[in-house]
């Protein structure tokens, strides 16, 4: 297990002359190419080019250099087979004992406007993988195999397994360190593979940038296991939780737990209708979700405030709710939620050290910190028999300017902004949606019926059972009205003014509807499902 030799070439050279001169403390000879070497040699270290390890000189232009017997033999030899080690002395190979390999910047190069089809071909990575398959693969027994890092942040752990007794990695850390190649290594082949079918012509042209699909006609996934779930959305599934390696700030992925039981299936899926909900707001919001519906989503002047008003929508149902804050949970803010409700989980991008000491008398309440960030998923995925439907992400918001006003009566400035607020909302209720508001708040949320009549219906029957007088409220629809009954029944319910997608063939009847009971309307020109 002792490492004797190691050879080094990456492209992410991020703390590879520390961990290069770390090595050469502890006696390893360090094999290298290219700029590696180069960047090693300019640190002092003596370093020893392939070229000259192999007596073959890098040749078309680099693109051969490490496929030889002397590289691979030295990586594929089994350490416990006595015919594999006489055949590297036969050869006058010597074993290479640790291999740290990144590979070319293949995703980063075909993301920079300009990529020409020929610099995407050149940047895909031959020697690498196939040294760190080589590698992988021979990661041994626990009589010895070779140690293969293609990760910065592994670098102290090797260090320190050389430093330990054994004098080496044991077979424990080299096979996850050779799962974490394969890994590193299915997933740049499946980039290739997403880039050449995505290209919209058979033959492109080799100096110019390649038009490309959106949709490549082989996707691949890969994602990283976080967690082990209790169960799934009933206790009769299993189920896991899954985190995108390269999961931006901003997204859910990123959370850290200070506190509370573990998640839960549902737990989670409920946490990110919450936090994608009132991360769309700029101002200080508060949303309560229940079963992936926001049933209470509030503006305020502090997270208090913004509480205390979500809340009024719907106490019944924010009851084991999760409540997610898009700005610091304060001691008071913790104090107002923790005297008033049970709650599965609080988000919040931060909270104070009074607010985590008094969420800590609630000891089963799972914490969770969430940073901010603009982050948005590449596609959204839904299983299907057989099959996946894949998606971009719904991440369409409306600005003032681009509302058109339909009837005779213009909302004031005070119902414009809070249509542009029941319509961010409605964005996050499950079809059919319809969400009504006043001052900032919901006033009534109904969500998933079959019939948008119901859901209003159903929002107007929430806001009774909360006490909340629906007179002079905005109404957001996340679809068209499909005949003017829906629009008056909200009508009805006492909704001033609507805002609603528009594209019914039956629109003129419903805006005659709305100059016929003196109520102002806007179109969006979108909606929002959301199944």
């Amino acid at each position: 297990m002792t490492i004797q030799t190691a050879l080094l070439s990456v492209s992410d050279k991020t703390g590879i002359v520390d961990f290069a001169q770390a090595l050469a403390q502890r006696g390893v000879r360090l094999l290298s190419t290219g700029g590696t070497a180069k960047l090693l040699a300019e640190a002092g270290l003596a370093v020893t080019e392939v070229a000259t390890h192999t007596g073959s000189p890098e040749i078309l232009d680099g693109r051969v250099k490490t496929l030889h017997p002397k590289i691979h033999g030295g990586l594929l030899a089994r350490r416990d087979d006595p015919a594999h080690m006489n055949t590297l002395a036969e050869h006058g190979i010597d074993r290479i004992d640790l291999l740290v390999v990144n590979l070319y910047p293949f995703r980063e190069t075909i993301a920079k406007p300009g990529c020409t089809f020929a610099d995407a071909i050149e940047n895909i990575d031959i020697g690498g993988p196939a040294m760190l398959r080589a590698s992988a693969k021979n990661h041994g027994t626990e009589q010895g195999g070779v140690t293969v890092v293609i990760d910065p942040a592994d670098y102290t752990r090797v260090l320190a397994a050389m430093d330990s007794p054994s004098k080496g990695p044991g077979y424990g850390l080299r096979l996850e360190l050779a799962t974490k190649a394969f890994a590193h290594t299915a997933s740049y082949d499946g980039a290739v593979s997403a880039y050449l079918s995505s290209l919209a012509q058979a033959e492109p042209e080799q100096n110019a940038t390649p038009e490309r699909n959106e949709w490549p006609a082989t996707l691949t996934l890969q994602i990283a296991r976080a967690d082990v779930l209790r169960y799934g959305e009933n206790p009769h599934q299993s189920a896991a939780f899954y985190v995108d390696p390269s999961c931006a700030p901003g997204l859910l992925g990123k959370f850290v737990q200070y506190q509370g039981k573990e998640l839960s299936y549902n737990n989670i899926a409920d946490a990110d209708a919450a936090w994608e909900c009132v991360r769309s707001f700029n101002s200080c919001a508060c949303v309560i979700v229940k079963h992936a519906n926001p049933c209470g989503v509030a503006l305020g002047d502090t997270p208090e405030q913004a509480y205390q008003k979500a809340f009024k929508t719907d106490p019944t149902s924010a009851f084991g709710g999760i409540i997610a804050f898009n700005q610091a949970v304060d001691e008071n803010t913790a104090r107002a939620i923790t005297s008033q409700q049970f709650m599965e989980v609080l988000l919040a991008p931060a909270f104070s050290p009074e607010a985590l000491a008094v969420l800590a008398e609630k000891k089963n309440v799972r914490v969770l910190q969430v940073s901010t960030g603009n982050g948005q998923n590449d596609f959204d995925v839904k299983r299907v028999g057989g099959g996946w439907l894949v998606q971009s992400p719904d991440v369409h918001d409306i600005t003032l300017d681009q509302l058109r006003v339909v009837t005779r009566k213009v909302p004031t400035e005070a119902q414009m902004q809070d249509l542009l607020f029941a319509w961010k909302v409605a964005k996050f209720v499950k079809s059919n949606a319809i969400v009504f508001t006043a001052d900032k708040m919901t006033i009534g949320v109904g969500a998933g019926q079959m019939s948008r009549i119901d859901s209003a219906r159903i929002a107007s029957i929430k806001a009774a059972n909360a006490g909340l007088s629906m007179a002079g409220t905005a109404v957001a629809s996340d679809a068209f009205f499909p005949f003017r009954d829906g629009l008056d029944v909200v009508a009805e319910a006492g909704a001033s003014c609507v805002i609603q997608p528009g594209g019914s063939v039956r629109d003129d009847e419903v805006i005659a509807a709305a100059d016929e009971r003196g109520i102002a309307m806007v179109l969006t020109g979108v909606r929002h499902f959301r199944h």
